[in-house]
């Protein structure tokens, strides 16, 4: 690290936290611990800091302030690196290694002051951001005790250092609580157990890089106002140099680990009498340039949010396809437990009727645009527009298994979720098996007299072949589509399916239609291929040739189908996807005519 990228960069006081926003995101920012601000931080290209461990491994020449400062009040802090177990270091101040000795809580090396260092571990589901609660956890300790600790941050992976190079290897500084258990350090004869419980490791609030402290730093303990701790960095029996050269003389340390390097004299067992920490009470650790560690410990009905937080994470563990373009997922809807993209638009009158728009594989629902624009109905209706899993902006996880019915039961959980139970549904393509399915099981669910979906109407375009298994042919050209993507991306499928070399009418529609599924997300389409590839519903009297189908539901206006369209379908231009229906201006101005009085 260079002084230039070092005095490039003067926000250095790392923090963590999640922003206000819906959903809320982790960020990275600079606090300014006198005005109770943070100032987010982003790459220098712009794009937002999420996590400390991006930080560590970017010269500091490479982050740059995004935007203005926000009050610390309007977030929520994070710990600034919770996902791996601390190493931690025991008895390593001289004072507080003869007051633990003579403790009776001392079952390590019996010896006032170690020969070598004693080293133990703190799991990472123990550790809390500053301003979170420390469980007391009453069944499980009755001496709960504070040590208040600095935490040294590795900046590089090394193995085997020598101590006089290790300084090199560290980027910073935080502060750590090793709040521990103490009958139970004692009674299981090491440290692990009585140090690891859910809470017992509060850190924070923020990291800083060693160029911006001093070389030796003050530990200080104040519980409820009170000074318990107060020693510096100078006072170590090992120092951080050792320590770190004995930690990877067979272990590689990472960029990221953190080394609890030890707690001063005064802690609760050593006072007179001792005195152990209780519901109520307040620990408050300062470090010279690291502002305040503070946590007060919680009620002991107080329960226990580890688990919440297991269960959050473990969602990342499987990769989320398609989450950038609405930047981490803002502007989503929780639609049957998934996040989809919805939008609402058109008409505000109380009394327009509803359309519900379900587009086709590879598309989105953006697809419907020239339509509404065509026929007004935006003037006229209000209109819902829902991306399906894996298209347009809608994400899709690596452990969901989409099909036609999931794709039905996310549409029908938004027309229960809107009251669209009556509306009027325009489907294209594969949309077409995907309405029928959702409102089978809409009318499954609900039961309805005649009168209340006496407005109900679903026009079909372009409708796959409704019988089941579908044609061999089309099943494994699906498939192989679905490989295609997976493999070799959208531009991969894009050459396959509409290659730059194939000439026809209209030049503007083919890139249209090589734009609209580049734009397509890979694993959206591949799932959305294998879905209808895989297709197992009901066979119905729709026709397996290209063509419009208008018809009213339920099953008798399946009947009268024929009617509704006079000749009973239209003859498209043999051309694929959406787009074909702009290549010919008669044949679109016919298919406006045609919804214009059936939507009438």
């Amino acid at each position: 690290m260079s002084t230039t990228d070092e005095s490039h960069n003067t926000l250095t006081n790392y923090v963590a936290y999640l922003d206000s926003q819906e959903p809320p995101i982790p960020r990275i920012g600079h606090l300014n611990l006198e005005t109770s601000t943070i100032r987010p931080l982003s790459f220098l290209s712009g794009a937002p800091l999420s996590n400390l461990y991006q930080v560590i491994c970017l010269p500091p020449s490479q982050i740059s302030p995004a935007g203005p400062s926000i009050p610390l009040s309007q977030t929520t802090l994070l710990p600034p690196l919770p996902s791996r177990d601390v190493l931690a270091i025991g008895k390593n101040y001289p004072e507080h290694a003869a007051e633990f000795h003579s403790s009776g809580y001392d079952s390590s090396d019996h010896v006032a002051q170690p020969t070598h260092p004693v080293i133990f571990t703190k799991r990472s589901t123990s550790i809390i951001a500053s301003g979170e609660a420390i469980l007391p956890h009453a069944e499980f300790t009755q001496t709960l005790d504070y040590e208040g600790e600095i935490g040294v941050i590795i900046g590089k992976p090394g193995f085997r250092v020598k101590e006089e190079d290790a300084m090199d290897y560290v980027w910073g500084y935080t502060i750590i609580n090793d709040v521990t258990a103490r009958e139970r350090q004692r009674d299981h004869k090491q440290f692990f157990l009585g140090k690891s419980a859910d809470t017992f490791c509060p850190m924070g609030p923020i990291a800083v890089p060693a160029y911006a402290l001093p070389k030796t730093l003050r530990v200080q303990t104040h519980v409820n106002g009170s000074l318990r701790q107060d020693s510096t960095t100078a006072n170590l029996i090992f120092s951080i140099p050792y320590l770190i050269s004995t930690l990877s003389l067979a272990q590689t340390l990472q960029p990221g680990d953190v080394i609890a390097t030890g707690t001063p004299f005064g802690v609760g067992f050593g006072q007179s009498p001792p005195t152990f920490l209780q519901p109520g009470d307040t620990v408050e650790i300062s470090v010279t340039g690291l502002g305040t560690l503070k946590n007060t410990v919680a009620d002991t009905t107080a329960r226990n949010k580890t688990l919440d937080g297991i269960s959050s994470s473990s969602h990342q563990l499987f990769p989320v396809s398609n989450l950038g373009k609405s930047a981490g997922g803002k502007g989503l809807t929780t639609i049957n437990s998934k996040p989809l993209y919805y939008r609402k638009t058109g008409s505000t009158s109380a009394d327009a009727q509803s359309i519900l728009f379900i587009h086709g594989l590879g598309d989105s629902s953006e697809c419907w645009t020239p339509l509404i624009e065509e026929m007004e109905l935006d003037k006229k209706y209000v209109l819902h527009l829902l991306d399906l899993e894996g298209h347009g902006l809608s994400p899709t996880s690596a452990a969901s298994v989409v099909s036609i019915q999931s794709y039905a039961s996310d549409v029908a959980a938004l027309i229960e979720m809107k009251g669209l139970q009556n509306c009027k549904i325009i489907a294209y393509g594969m949309g077409c098996l995907i309405a029928l399915s959702a409102m089978d099981e809409v009318d499954t669910k609900t039961s309805f007299s005649p009168a209340d979906i006496e407005g109900r109407k679903i026009v079909l375009l372009d409708s796959p072949p409704q019988t089941t298994p579908l044609p061999d042919e089309m099943r494994k050209d699906l498939l192989a589509r679905a490989e295609t993507a997976r493999k070799g991306g959208m531009a991969a499928v894009v050459d396959l399916l509409i290659p730059p070399e194939r000439k026809r009418k209209g030049h503007l529609v083919r890139t249209l239609e090589r734009i609209s599924l580049l734009a397509m997300d890979a694993e959206g389409y591949a799932k959305g291929c294998t879905a209808l590839a895989n297709w197992e519903g009901k066979s119905t009297k729709v026709q397996t040739e290209p063509y419009v189908s208008l018809y009213a539901y339920p099953a008798e206006g399946i009947e009268a189908r024929e009617e509704l369209l006079g000749a009973g379908k239209v003859s498209w231009l043999a051309v694929g996807g959406f787009w074909r229906v702009f290549e010919d201006g008669a044949l679109f101005g016919d298919l406006v005519n045609r919804l214009t009085g059936f939507l009438a």
